[in-house]
């Protein structure tokens, strides 16, 4: 599945578009070391942090979103590294369980 088509598919709420890639793989996780051990290339990541560090563990995996979720936002700086990095971002007001499960309906996982 294509970026350009998880908002209008699962609801996701757009922050910052970069480019467009097909993923292939999810990754649901909250400890950096662990998504950086776990986390496939191509992968869209379900998290509840929203500190600069995520982008730095999206680019070194290969991540090419992030979805923040249970209705957090990310700061400027957050989303201002990510525009450099290239990593695609996301928010969802639901818990990152709910929100992975929709992505997995559609195939990806």
């Amino acid at each position: 599945m294509r970026i350009s088509e998880l908002s209008d598919k699962t609801g996701l709420k757009e922050i910052l578009f970069c480019a467009d890639h097909d993923i292939i793989h999810g990754y649901v996780g909250d400890l950096l070391s662990i998504v950086m051990r776990s986390a496939k290339a191509d992968s869209i990541w379900f998290t509840v942090q929203s500190h600069v560090n995520i982008v730095a563990v999206a680019a070194i995996t290969g991540v090419k979103a992030i979805v923040l979720c249970e209705g957090l936002e990310f700061d400027n700086e957050t989303i201002e590294k990510a525009r450099e990095e290239g990593i695609n971002l996301y928010v969802s007001s639901e818990s990152s369980y709910i929100a992975a499960g929709k992505v997995y309906e559609l195939g990806i996982r």
